[in-house]
């Protein structure tokens, strides 16, 4: 399975100290060639992506999101929001089911 973190180059730092393959700093094209790759290689794949890239004009990403496969797409905040950061997952649980839910502690 192939590890790949892309964003901005501060938090790529912590992702290559961490061994992981880091695409800093890429443009829509170059981060849309590198998803058409993973595609294409069939290989599995985990795929860190900042946050606004996710919503960023980039074919790939949209046509991943809905066919899925062997690619997974983790959605993960810039180090200036990361703060305020919710996951669009933890919107979509409390749309469902109440933000109550959220709030709550496990029960064991």
């Amino acid at each position: 399975m192939k590890i790949v973190a892309i964003g901005n180059s501060a938090l790529m730092d912590g992702f290559a100290l961490l061994g992981i393959e880091t695409c800093a700093d890429a443009s829509a094209d170059e981060i849309n060639a590198l998803l058409s790759e993973l595609s294409r290689s069939r290989e599995r794949a985990l795929v860190y992506l900042q946050q606004d890239l996710m919503n960023a004009d980039i074919p790939m990403i949209k046509q991943l999101r809905v066919q899925g496969g062997s690619i997974l797409i983790c959605e993960i905040p810039d180090l200036h929001t990361a703060d305020d950061y919710q996951p669009e997952v933890e919107k979509l649980i409390g749309r469902v089911l109440g933000s109550s839910v959220l709030e709550r502690p496990l029960e064991h």
